[in-house]
């Protein structure tokens, strides 16, 4: 299960054997979300968030998580490809600063 980022206190990663769509698992304290990543001709022309844990997400930590996914998808899609393509290790990066917006800050 190789964590590829930490981003106040949420954990994204992937999980062992995963399929397509590529997609991610955010988990915060015992909440869990899948976000997946719908491509054509290279570029993501859907992200899907989907609550799979027996808690929600807040409303706080969701806009969060969907601020950083508007920073790093496709950070997450290079990492997706080291990973199950190429099958190469890859480092988790903490950020320990808020991203607001869309923006890195």
């Amino acid at each position: 299960m190789p964590v590829i980022y930490e981003y106040l206190g949420i954990v994204i990663s992937f999980w062992s054997n995963e399929h397509e769509p590529i997609h991610i698992h955010a988990v915060y304290g015992e909440t869990i979300m899948k976000v997946s990543f719908f491509i054509e001709d290279g570029i993501i022309n859907q992200i899907k968030y989907e609550d799979v844990g027996f808690k929600k997400f807040n409303k706080a930590k969701l806009k969060q998580l969907k601020d950083f996914i508007s920073v790093y998808q496709y950070s997450i899609i290079y990492a997706w490809n080291q990973v199950f393509e190429l099958n190469v290790q890859i480092q988790k990066v903490r950020i320990t600063k808020r991203i607001k917006n869309g923006n890195k800050s």
